[in-house]
């Protein structure tokens, strides 16, 4: 493997400060202020710093983790690229290494077996990573970090075989990654490896271009005060449990002025919350699950988000499911309050 370094100076085209900008801006929400990490995964771990090249980073700014948390960032242009990239390496003051062979001539079939029993515990036995979407909970997790997805699209085109190589031989540090000598593996290994890591394919990624309505939305034939108590019932006989009702504008508009024909009814069912915020945490700036009324000249229209554009949001196909679920259980509840 041969690979050089090229000096910071010859990275970043834009100030540190328009950097820093720029990451706080668009990365530092998942992979937290200093890339400490939080819902995305540390950027600031020297033993990834070392070997991730800058065309790692800029192809995975553009092409992101299909299916994962990570988004392609097309809003960006190549000079705000290029200057989260120099903000980041600032955090090492290494320089980036450039890999110069395209591709590793190794073993596939000895490299499955060496996969097997040494890396099917953290990325899985088909390379789909850890559990979820690479997030990173705050609560008790088995490991610090979340093991990545090797089968991604993403990570595949992004990531050189070199690079591949010089992770497996440093190890990374701070997660569980070890180096393959301290498996007591050697550097051919290395090899057989990065061409077993070549041939896995993720399963695909459902991909519905069709338009989504933004909310669900049903005509109620009864009162405002019926339609609340309908839901309520509603809500109940499916086993999630109410937590509150509240006015539309409630800490907007003044106590007591605020307006009655509007109003806002929260439930939740806590088995699935735990479910879907396994999946991916920010799920939770969407509950717990609520649904609005809205009374006025011509009925009571009853209405929520439609679930079913969350996972395209947050590029999430893991969500697809519990997505459908809650958008089937949104309607059965509006319909029984309705009819």
């Amino acid at each position: 493997m041969v690979f050089t370094l090229l000096p910071l100076s010859a990275v970043a085209v834009a100030g540190p400060g328009e950097g820093a900008m720029l990451y706080r801006q668009n990365c530092a929400v998942c992979h937290g202020v200093d890339g400490d990490g939080g819902v995305g995964i540390p950027l600031n771990l020297p033993d990834f710093l070392a070997v991730a090249s800058d065309d790692y980073l800029r192809n995975t700014l553009r092409d992101g983790r299909p299916g994962r948390v990570m988004p392609a960032f097309a809003n960006l242009s190549d000079a705000e690229v290029e200057a989260i990239i120099g903000y980041i390496r600032s955090w090492s003051g290494q320089d980036a290494p450039v890999y110069h062979d395209r591709s590793l001539h190794g073993d596939a079939q000895r490299g499955r077996r060496l996969y097997e029993k040494n890396c099917t515990a953290c990325h899985g036995d088909r390379g789909q990573g850890g559990t979820g979407t690479g997030v990173t909970f705050s609560r008790p997790r088995e490991a610090p970090v979340m093991a990545p997805a090797l089968d991604n699209p993403g990570f595949q085109d992004s990531v050189s075989d070199a690079m591949l190589k010089a992770t497996l031989l440093r190890g990374r540090k701070g997660t569980p990654m070890p180096s393959i000598a301290a498996l007591g593996l050697q550097e051919k290994d290395a090899d057989d490896l990065v061409a077993y890591l070549r041939t896995l394919k993720m399963e695909s990624i459902s991909a519905d271009s069709k338009p989504l309505e933004p909310v669900i939305l049903y005509e109620s034939e009864y009162d405002l005060e019926q339609t609340l108590e309908n839901l309520k019932q509603a809500v109940v006989g499916r086993n999630f449990r109410v937590i509150r009702e509240q006015y539309l504008d409630q800490g907007l508009a003044a106590e007591g002025k605020e307006d009655k024909h509007r109003i806002i009814l929260y439930f939740c069912n806590f088995a699935f919350l735990n479910d879907a915020l396994a999946i991916d945490p920010r799920v939770g700036l969407f509950l717990p699950c609520r649904i609005t009324l809205i009374e006025t000249d011509h009925g009571v229209q009853v209405m929520s988000i439609n679930p079913k554009n969350l996972s395209r949001l947050f590029n999430n196909s893991e969500l697809d499911r519990y997505c459908e679920q809650m958008h089937d259980l949104y309607a059965e509840i509006m319909e029984d309050a309705t009819l």
